[in-house]
């Protein structure tokens, strides 16, 4: 069974999200935008639900740096998705992947990770949203 969780880093070390924030205000010239969120998507196979808790909490996720919220998480804003090409390697999945065998001292588990960024208090004249 595949189980998902997002995982956010907490304000004052989503140095990433600022990043990406100045970005699309300076480069890009999307002024009305005020705030930018990353969140990092994990899909695991082959974890029964206690592994995949135990997982999330030390592996996926730093209790101190990060928020984790559960698969059913409704995005609060517009959102978009990034991920790698089919054949492309995925080092944070792989590296998950291997940590949690470590954990689990069983078979290596299927991960993959995706990046979602929200913009926050993006209004777009219709003419931008298609």
């Amino acid at each position: 069974m595949v189980t998902r969780v997002f995982v956010e880093k907490k304000p004052g070390f989503d140095i990433e999200a600022g990043h990406m924030l100045s970005d699309l205000r300076d480069v890009l010239g999307v002024a009305g935008l005020t705030g930018v969120r990353i969140l990092n998507r994990y899909d695991v196979d082959g974890l029964t639900p206690e592994e995949f808790s135990l997982a999330a909490r030390t592996i996926l996720s730093e209790p101190n740096l990060d928020s984790v919220y559960p698969e059913d998480y409704k995005l609060p804003c517009r959102a978009f998705a990034m991920e790698y090409l089919p054949g492309q390697y995925d080092q944070r999945a792989d590296s998950a992947a291997q940590c949690v065998q470590l954990l689990t001292q069983g078979e290596r588990p299927a991960v993959v990770n995706y990046g979602d960024g929200m913009a926050e208090n993006l209004h777009l004249p219709s003419s931008e949203t298609s």
